[in-house]
């Protein structure tokens, strides 16, 4: 299913589910006037907060003079570790992460005080005024490093299935090595920031960019000490989010209302660019030592795997993140013996934290590049090797965690792609042409996915919403979800749309607010139209019924004859306006609001053996791509990309070609140009703009074919349909294979590249530069 025109868009149809509307703030987006955090009105005596900053990876503090802050121009207070009435933690899951330092420092960029001032240039200016002495203590950079000291945030994790020593040790061939994939920066366009109200009795209105406003207000509520009936936390949308405002934005949410119940006055915390690179947590990075067998056919019979994930000074949530990396090793393959292992590695650098994909691709990364290897080592085709040891649609079809695959598309999907990418026509183009130019080099990949939906922990599978009908026929509705660009809100008015037989204009969605919907989980995981738009349909549902009862007595006619659509109401052979119907029943006393839930339904999981059924339900997709590298300068560029990826039954086509667009390009920017760099001691040197390369709209392919796979969700979702945000992210797979595979054309595809993620221009040199020297 392509979308070929703005005309499909807003079509007028009695349908409101699997058609392409706009984006319900999509105007308002384009024009500038989406009101953001940093866009509400500032009320009367509204002060601004900068953080003062570690300079030192892993050292103690012996002084802190803060003199100099609160004596420069228009600072009001000075704010310490001392200042916060209670627990002095932001951490998601264990508490770990202090919101301010506390007699240590963990990482270059770790806030130390906070800053009240009149504006915000002028708590900037002051915050660099603290005189901090420290003791310098040993510090752990790398996760080699924290590998080598056994040095982990979490216990380390091991999954095993069958006997892998068997199986390698009778493997006709293995495949041993390493292999290393950097971290990543979020770049969400608003950077973090808390406005912060005191209310009555110790209360405080927060209004904050955060993909977890429950979360927010309980970790609020406990750095006061107050229960979290007074905190209220609200977010109408956000400017990007990725992952990195699902947990990290608490530190700023609890500084913000530490000052502002101190204080008694409204408290901005928006953080500077540099600032914001310098204190957040990032995509983790891993490094892989792994051991693999195979036959002569290139088909997989054992498999070892082990995995250290860079997690940073604390836990936040690396314990989910190696979950999902350790159940995404297979990708779209079977392997019946197996034994992973993850230790979340101590580091003195940021926490890392969640990033699209959580865990996914760096787990299904590794192993698409030792498939690539292998198929060079026997002198086959990848997609060859690749096929077969796709998951079998009968037999082969376990994980290595027990969740037997039912939903199996692979096979059919990466069938249609090959055929519509003309994938062997240009293999054999490319090899021609490679063995004729001596400088360029052309690359080719083909990579599928199969991507997990659903939290790691069952009880974040959950959902609430509120759907109220008014008088004049028009709806409200308001749930858990949180939007952030990728079109949630508009997903969830097509379902209610859809249910009560309206127009979209008649429907709206309200900003994420913890007084209405309670006790929520992240808008994370891919799951916020799943879990969202089911509560809300739940919710619609209940209204309709309710309706339907009164029309069908009205008219004395049974309920089945009761229809809704375009705005109307078809009640056997009589027609009514919605409104009226609504009218009547109010008149009745009949309950014109109501709430929905929802609960995933068959996850179970056992996290001491790593078994059980945690997704729902899997996604899938492939790409091709087609990449030239220049071999005298490292320089790589996309030239053509075929995506076929799978949503189910679209709720929003229009919006899911762009969801997968946006992921394609964000994941080929963490594979190929975004490159996080310390220095010796310890501190971020990539830490703007100028520094730090995410992918720009000349690195986009000119040629760009993105498809729908034409399926539906096997399992019962909302509409049959599928999640979208994350699993596009490990499309680019193909990209980062097809720079090896033109790099390994410079060997006569003899010699495997020495190229770790991502493959910048000084990595392809330096691999390229390998393979000469090696020939």
């Amino acid at each position: 299913m392509k979308i070929d025109s703005i005309d499909h868009l807003n079509t007028a149809t009695a349908q409101r589910v699997g058609v392409s509307f706009l984006h319900e703030s999509a105007d308002l987006h384009v024009s500038g006037t989406a009101t953001y955090t940093d866009d509400l009105p500032e009320l009367q005596g509204t002060a601004h907060i900068a953080l003062g900053l570690s300079e030192k990876a892993h050292a103690r503090l012996l002084e802190v003079d803060l003199d100099a802050v609160r004596h420069a121009p228009g600072v009001i207070a000075v704010l310490t570790v001392a200042d916060i009435p209670a627990a002095n933690n932001c951490g998601p899951i264990l508490h770990d992460d202090p919101i301010l330092a506390d007699s240590v420092v963990h990482y270059v960029g770790q806030p130390i005080f906070a800053v009240i001032a009149k504006s915000h240039d002028q708590a900037r200016r002051a915050a660099r005024l603290g005189k901090i002495s420290y003791e310098e203590l040993p510090a752990i950079l790398t996760p080699q490093e924290a590998k080598a000291a056994n040095a982990g945030v979490l216990p380390l994790m091991s999954l095993k299935q069958g006997d892998a020593r068997k199986a390698l040790e009778s493997a006709p061939h293995r495949l041993q090595g390493t292999f290393q994939c950097n971290g990543q920066e979020q770049f969400y366009l608003e950077g973090q920031i808390s406005y912060a109200v005191p209310k009555e009795y110790g209360a405080v209105h927060i209004w904050c960019s955060t993909q977890h406003p429950s979360e927010m207000q309980q970790l609020v509520a406990h750095c006061l000490g107050v229960g979290a009936h007074k905190v209220h936390v609200e977010c109408r949308r956000m400017g990007g989010g990725f992952g990195g405002k699902e947990s990290q934005s608490a530190l700023y949410a609890c500084v913000a209302s530490v000052a502002a119940v101190k204080l008694q006055r409204p408290i901005k915390l928006r953080l500077d660019r540099d600032d914001d690179f310098m204190i957040t947590g990032k995509r983790h990075g891993f490094y892989y030592e792994y051991d693999i067998g195979y036959d002569d056919e290139g088909r997989l019979l054992g498999a070892r795997l082990d995995m250290t994930a860079n997690s940073g000074f604390s836990a936040d949530l690396s314990g989910p993140v190696a979950t999902r990396a350790i159940c995404h090793f297979d990708n779209a393959y079977y392997l019946s013996d197996v034994d992973m292992s993850a230790l979340c590695g101590r580091t003195n650098t940021q926490s890392n934290t969640a990033f699209r994909g959580f865990g996914g691709p760096q787990g299904a990364l590794v192993m698409e590049v030792a498939l690539d290897t292998i198929a060079r080592r026997l002198g086959k085709d990848p997609l060859d090797v690749r096929r077969i040891n796709f998951y079998g649609k009968e037999d082969r079809n376990v994980t290595p965690y027990d969740q037997t695959v039912v939903d199996n598309i692979i096979h059919e999907l990466v069938a249609e792609l090959e055929e519509s990418s003309e994938y062997r026509q240009r293999r054999e183009h490319i090899r021609q042409f490679n063995a004729s130019s001596p400088v360029l080099k052309k690359g080719l990949a083909l990579t599928p996915v199969k991507f997990g939906i659903s939290f790691n922990v069952p009880a974040f599978n959950q959902a609430g919403a509120l759907v109220h009908v008014y008088r004049d026929g028009t709806v409200l509705v308001n749930h858990g979800g949180t939007e952030m660009g990728q079109g949630l809100n508009t997903k969830v008015a097509q379902v209610v749309a859809h249910e009560l037989g309206l127009n979209l204009e008649h429907i709206r969605v309200t900003a994420t607010d913890t007084t209405k919907v309670a006790n929520t989980s992240a808008t994370a995981a891919s799951t916020g139209t799943d879990l969202n738009g089911k509560a809300a349909q739940d919710a619609a549902y209940q209204i309709r019924q309710r309706l339907t009862t009164v029309a069908a007595q009205l008219f004395s006619v049974e309920e089945s004859n009761v229809k809704f659509e375009r705005g109307q109401v078809q009640i056997g052979d009589q027609t009514m306006p919605f409104f009226q119907l609504v009218e009547h029943a109010y008149q009745a006393r009949v309950q014109l609001w109501s709430d929905g839930f929802y609960a995933t339904p068959g996850l179970h999981w056992d996290s001491k053996v790593m078994k059980g059924n945690p997704f729902y339900y899997f996604s899938y997709g492939a790409a091709v791509a087609e990449v030239l590298i220049d071999t005298l300068t490292g320089e790589s560029r996309l030239l053509r990309a075929d995506v076929l990826h799978d949503v189910g039954k679209s709720i929003n086509p229009a919006l899911d070609i762009g969801q997968v667009e946006g992921a394609f390009i964000q994941g080929m920017g963490w594979l190929t140009t975004e490159e996080l760099v310390w220095n010796a001691q310890g501190k971020l040197t990539t830490h703007a703009p100028s520094t730090y390369k995410i992918p720009a709209i000349s690195d986009c392919p000119i040629d760009f074919r993105v498809n729908l796979f034409d399926g539906h969700n096997a399992m019962d979702s909302i509409h049959r349909s599928k999640a979208v945000g994350e699993p596009p992210l490990l499309l680019p797979f193909c990209v980062f294979n097809a720079i090896r595979d033109a790099v390994a054309s410079v060997g006569n595809y003899q010699i495997e590249p020495e190229l770790n993620a991502p493959a910048t221009a000084e990595a392809v040199m330096r691999a390229v530069a390998a393979i000469r020297k090696a020939k």
